[in-house]
C-alpha cells in the first residue's frame, strides 16, 4: 500500500519549485492501520515558514483520501530532522537542472 500512496502522491506538486512531494523528499513515512482504516502520514515542508505550507499538506492529506477511500487521513508535520537538499532523488534532481 505504501508503494501507491507515494504513487499517488508523485501527483501533489510544491508550487513554488515544480517538483511532486515524494521527489522533493518531503514524505518521510506513510503508515496504514488497517484495522481503524487510518492512514498517518509524516512530512516536512522545505523550510518552517513554507508560503505553501498548507496547500501542500492538503494537498497530501487530499490525494491520500482520495487513493484510499474510506480511510481517515492525518498528516504530522515535522521539522525533525529538517529538510535538506540531499533527500531530493534523482529524478528530481535531474528535473531541477532544467
Amino acid at each position: 500500500m505504501c508503494t501507491a500512496a507515494l504513487a499517488a502522491l508523485e501527483t501533489v506538486y510544491d508550487p513554488e519549485i515544480g517538483l511532486n512531494v515524494v521527489d522533493l523528499g518531503l514524505i518521510y513515512q506513510i503508515l496504514f492501520d488497517d484495522g481503524a482504516n487510518e492512514i498517518e502520514c509524516t512530512m516536512s515542508l522545505t523550510t518552517q515558514f513554507c508560503p505553501m505550507g498548507e496547500a501542500i499538506t492538503a494537498g497530501v492529506s487530499e490525494t491520500l483520501a482520495g487513493a484510499f477511500p474510506g480511510y481517515n487521513v492525518s498528516i504530522r508535520l515535522t521539522f525533525d530532522p529538517p529538510w535538506n537538499y540531499d533527500r531530493i532523488s534523482e529524478a528530481g534532481r535531474e528535473f531541477l537542472k532544467r
